[in-house]
């Protein structure tokens, strides 16, 4: 995983957003390094330090709406790939739009930093859509819920997550 310096989560709550701490309390084999909160967003941190785009995950909050009622989902998905927003989520959230969330909202709703966001930890209503390819990957890197670290996790653990569903398709290449 690069040059990152990675230990055990549970022993590093101070690099966690607090719902993702409280949602790794009985979890091993999760593990956490800091980092440059600078460095955050995809491209900048894996270049920084040395980590590999097919290995980085994002995960991004979508929205969704039909008939004035609004649902929010969380999208992980490779680097190397883009959410199918208006295709696949679409429908499988059964709404009519579709579209990223607003910052703003995302933050507030997830109680975790903007560019930090990850699948753990998230209100237990939203679903967790997971890209296959992502489930399919040994050891992902993804957000921690704040900027100054990121978590590394076994790809198919996300993908078994309270609320998962790896999704075939979810995302296609950039």
């Amino acid at each position: 995983m690069g040059s990152l310096q990675l230990e055990p989560a549970q022993s590093r709550p101070d690099l966690l957003a607090a719902p993702v701490a409280k949602a790794l309390v009985d979890v091993d084999q999760v593990l956490v390094a800091p980092i440059d909160p600078g460095l955050a967003d995809t491209a900048a941190f894996c270049d920084a330090y040395g980590v590999g785009l097919d290995v980085s995950a994002n995960c991004v909050v979508v929205a969704g709406k039909r008939d004035g009622v609004t649902k929010y989902a969380a999208c992980v998905i490779l680097a190397t790939t883009r959410a199918d927003v208006n295709g696949v989520i679409r429908r499988h959230l059964d709404v009519r739009k579709c579209s990223f969330a607003p910052m703003d909202e995302a933050v507030a709703l997830t109680g975790m930093e903007y560019g930090g966001i990850t699948p753990i930890g998230l209100p237990a209503d939203w679903p967790i859509l997971v890209d296959a390819r992502v489930a399919a990957t040994p050891q992902v890197i993804v957000g921690s819920g704040v900027r100054h670290s990121k978590i590394a996790i076994a790809g198919p653990a996300l993908g078994s997550l309270p609320g998962a569903q790896v999704i075939e398709g979810l995302a296609k290449d950039v």
